[in-house]
C-alpha cells in the first residue's frame, strides 16, 4: 500500500482523483511533476496541510521519500494524535514531516511523558496546544528551559504542560531573560520580577517594544502608577492599551473616581459602569 493510500485509509477517505491547490482543482496525475513529489503533495492536501506552504518552509520535504513522510505520520498517530490533528500540527510546523523518528521525535515524546509527566492520553492535547514542541531539541532547548523555569519557581508542571508549553520552546537567552530583565528594570527586585511572571506566565510572550514599553509609559506617566501596583497585578500588561486601559482610565479621571488597578481592568463593561455610577 502506498503512503497516499495509507493516509486516505486512516482518514476513512477515498483516494482522490483530483486535488485542490490554492483554489484550483487539478486532475491526477499532475503534468511535469515527479511522481514522488506528486504523491507527497496529494498526501499533504488529504491531511489538510497547505502543500505549497509546507514545501516552502521545509525544502527538505521535496526530496524526502513518501514512505519516510508516512512513517512520521504513522508515528504521530501511534502516540495518540488523531488524523484531524495533523492539519494544525503539521501545517504550523512542516519541519516535523522530515524529522527523524528515532533520533528526534521519540526523545521529545519521552520528555513529555517522563520529564513533564504527561499521561499518554493527554499528550495529544499538549502537542495540539504547542506543535513547536515536536520541533525542539530535548538536549538543547526543552530540558534546559524546564530547568530554567524550575529555578524561577515554576514548580507546577501540570500548569506548565497544559497551559504554558510555549515557554519550553522559547529561547531563554533571546526571549525569556530579556523580558525578566525589563520587568526588573522597572524598580523591582529580581525575585519580584520572577513572581510576576509566575503569576502571569503570558508576560514571557509579550513584546518589550510593542507591549511592555508603551503600556508602562502610560501607566507611569498618565496614570501615576507605581511598580508595586504592577507587582500585585502583573495582568495589567495583558489588557489592550487602546481598547481597555486608556478608555477606562479616562473615564475614572473624568468622574474623579479612585479604582484599584485590578478592578479597573478586570470588571466587565456593565460592572465598570455600575462602579462609575456609584463613585467607587
Amino acid at each position: 500500500m502506498s503512503a497516499l493510500s495509507s493516509l486516505c485509509a486512516a482518514a476513512a477517505m477515498p483516494k482522490p482523483s483530483a486535488v485542490t491547490l490554492r483554489g484550483a482543482e487539478f486532475p491526477l496525475p499532475f503534468p511535469d511533476i515527479p511522481t514522488p513529489l506528486k504523491e507527497k503533495i496529494i498526501s499533504l492536501e488529504v491531511m489538510g496541510v497547505d502543500s505549497g506552504r509546507a514545501l516552502s518552509l521545509n525544502p527538505a520535504l521535496r526530496t524526502a521519500s513518501p514512505a519516510s513522510v508516512h512513517a512520521v505520520v504513522s508515528y504521530l498517530q501511534s502516540k495518540g494524535l488523531l488524523f484531524k490533528d495533523l492539519a494544525r500540527v503539521l501545517g504550523m510546523c512542516p519541519s516535523i514531516l522530515t524529522a527523524d523518528v528515532r533520533a528526534h521525535l521519540s526523545p521529545v515524546f519521552a520528555f513529555l511523558s517522563r520529564d513533564l509527566r504527561i499521561p499518554g492520553p493527554d499528550i495529544r492535547r499538549v502537542v495540539n496546544k504547542c506543535p513547536r514542541l515536536l520541533t525542539a531539541s530535548v538536549r538543547d532547548r526543552l530540558r534546559p528551559n524546564l530547568l530554567f523555569l524550575h529555578r524561577l519557581g515554576f514548580t507546577d508542571q501540570t500548569a506548565l504542560a497544559y497551559r504554558d508549553p510555549i515557554l519550553l520552546v522559547a529561547s531563554v537567552e533571546n526571549t525569556l531573560m530579556p523580558k525578566l530583565d525589563y520587568l526588573a528594570s522597572l524598580g523591582l527586585s529580581r525575585d519580584e520580577a520572577a513572581a510576576m511572571v509566575r503569576r502571569c506566565p503570558g508576560l514571557f510572550t509579550f513584546s518589550i517594544e510593542k507591549n511592555f514599553k508603551p503600556k508602562y509609559e502610560y501607566f507611569a506617566q498618565a496614570m501615576g502608577g507605581s511598580a508595586g501596583e504592577l507587582k500585585e497585578f502583573p495582568q495589567y500588561f495583558a489588557f489592550s492599551l487602546e481598547k481597555r486601559i486608556k478608555p477606562r482610565h479616562v473615564k475614572v479621571v473624568a468622574k474623579g473616581v479612585k479604582m484599584p488597578l485590578a478592578v479597573l481592568l478586570k470588571s466587565t463593561d456593565a460592572e465598570f459602569e455600575e462602579l462609575l455610577s456609584k463613585g467607587c
